[in-house]
């Protein structure tokens, strides 16, 4: 293989794909990028086992060939260089790669290509579902910080991706909060799709379509699925286990419904949470017509703070973490929120107020008096 790129180029392509390499595996070639050239072009490819990229990256191939170099030290050493034009030549008897810009020289030795695994391909047989890409990184965003991080619990540490005609819903939950987000799709499908996807395959997923404007196509195979987006195909193990009936989860009736400014509210659950620390809770103290926010930490401090609400009825005092309750309604981003409570150890739950289809459920903590 020899190939011309730009540095540029080569160093946006693989920031992207270096995302999906191994940092932990004892297998040493998953911790390599693999260049794959022949007469189409040449195309970067990374995977973990569990997550696969492949990009193409612009460049002109002088020999076809296919190598495997290390991930992270090709990625410093790209940025490193100060001339826009690399030539890298894989040299056979050398077991190297030839990385060459301006009067810098480096020799990169290869990694075991026959331990590079295969990776999924899409099906050419099979319709894929198409999606607007914006609609569906914009519903990932809102929902996916609410999956689990626990792998004692792997089931939940997915994202639930539904899909049929005119709705876009995606559901996730650690079981502590639990985020839905349903999003109408200006173009109907005619296919349906449920997966339980990886958060974390949607997240590398939001990150290299984030300026995506075009389609997003989906291809569900046995346990895995396939994104394609703006030529990077993107696939992952799906997650394994039955994804909770969440519609269970959700309360009937709420005895407490007041609409809020999500500004107003938001800044002072920041700013009091600060000292809600040690697994210490967020304390809201609701009163005709105000609430006091509240957090005290032993050995760190106390904070207090007032906002005026439409609440009336009896006082009510409820915790709840300070990370679940800012991550709820950062993700709601609606100008006006939705809070609805029933009791100090029932959940509360947090809608958008533009009818834009995101509900965020989050459990209480028992507090002391």
């Amino acid at each position: 293989m020899k190939i011309s790129v730009s540095r540029d180029g080569l160093l946006t392509q693989l920031g992207i794909v270096a995302r999906a390499a191994s940092t932990r595996s004892a297998v040493q070639t998953l911790a390599g990028v693999m260049f794959h050239a022949d007469e189409t072009g040449v195309e970067l490819r990374a995977t973990d086992m569990e997550m696969a990229i492949r990009v193409p990256l612009e460049a002109s191939g002088e020999r076809p060939g296919t190598v495997v170099l290390p991930a992270r030290l090709l990625v410093e050493v790209v940025r490193s260089l100060a001339s826009d034009k690399l030539v890298l030549e894989h040299r056979s008897a050398e077991d190297d790669v030839q990385v060459s810009a301006g009067s810098a020289d480096f020799q990169l030795r290869v990694l075991p290509l026959d331990d590079f695994p295969r990776l999924p391909e899409a099906p050419s047989d099979e319709r894929s579902v198409t999606l607007a890409a914006r609609a569906f990184i914009e519903t990932a965003e809102r929902v996916a910080r609410s999956a689990s991080r626990d792998e004692t619990r792997p089931h939940l540490t997915g994202v639930l991706v539904s899909a049929s005609g005119s709705e876009l819903r995606m559901v996730a939950t650690d079981s502590y909060r639990l985020s839905v987000k349903e999003t109408g799709l200006e173009r109907p499908i005619d296919a349906e799709l449920e997966v339980n996807v990886p958060a974390r395959a949607l997240q590398e997923l939001s990150r290299v379509a984030s300026a995506a404007a075009g389609d997003i196509e989906i291809w569900h195979q046995a346990n895995q699925v396939i994104f394609r987006v703006d030529g990077i195909t993107l696939s992952s193990r799906l997650v394994e286990g039955r994804f909770p009936n969440y519609r269970q989860l959700l309360p009937e009736s709420y005895e407490h419904e007041l609409r809020v400014s999500r500004a107003e509210v938001l800044e002072v659950v920041r700013r009091i949470g600060l000292l809600a620390q040690k697994n210490s809770p967020l304390r809201l103290a609701f009163t005709e017509g105000a609430v006091e926010v509240s957090a005290q930490t032993p050995d760190i401090g106390r904070a207090s703070e007032s906002l005026p609400l439409p609440f009336k009825g009896e006082p009510l005092e409820v915790g709840f973490n300070a990370e679940f309750l800012r991550d709820g309604l950062e993700s709601a981003e609606a100008d006006e929120l939705i809070l609805k409570l029933i009791s100090p150890l029932r959940p509360g739950l947090i809608e958008a107020g533009d009818g834009s289809g995101f509900t965020y459920l989050v459990m209480p903590i028992r507090l002391n008096v």
